[in-house]
C-alpha cells in the first residue's frame, strides 16, 4: 500500500530554519508526482511547491527564494528546506504524490494529489 510519513516539523522562532523530509513506500519517485502542500487553521491547503519532470520545481510566491524542494529517489524520500520562517509560515505541511504518471507538470493542485501523508506541524512564533 502506498504511504507517506512526514517528519522534521516543530517550533521555531522568526528567521528560523526546519527542514522536512517525507518517506514514502509503496510509491517509486520516478513514476509519481510529488508536492508539499500546507494548511493554516481556518484556511484552505495550499500548495508549497511541485516537482515535474525533469526536476523543475514550481513554488507557491509567498516562498520562493526561501523554501527548497528536493528529492531522492534511490531513497524514496522528499525533503522540504524551509529558511527565514515567518509566523505566516505556520500551518500542517503535507507531502503528496499524483500517480502513477508518466509525466509531471508540476501541479500545484491539491485535487490532482492522489497520496497524502498525515502531516507535519511547524509553528513560527517568537
Amino acid at each position: 500500500a502506498e504511504q507517506l510519513v512526514e517528519t522534521g516539523g516543530g517550533s521555531v522562532q522568526p528567521g528560523g530554519s526546519l527542514r522536512l523530509s517525507c518517506s514514502a513506500s509503496g510509491i517509486t519517485f520516478n513514476r509519481y508526482c510529488m508536492g508539499w502542500f500546507r494548511q493554516a487553521p481556518g484556511k484552505e491547503r495550499e500548495a508549497v511547491g511541485a516537482i515535474g519532470s525533469r526536476g523543475i520545481v514550481t513554488y507557491t510566491s509567498a516562498v520562493k527564494g526561501r523554501f527548497t524542494i528536493s528529492q531522492d529517489n534511490a531513497k524514496n524520500s522528499l525533503y522540504l528546506q524551509m529558511n527565514s520562517l515567518k509566523p505566516e509560515d505556520t500551518a500542517m505541511y503535507y507531502c503528496a504524490a499524483r500517480g502513477p504518471r508518466d509525466y509531471c507538470g508540476g501541479s500545484m493542485l491539491a485535487r490532482e494529489y492522489n497520496y497524502w501523508g498525515q502531516g507535519t506541524q511547524v509553528t513560527v512564533s517568537s
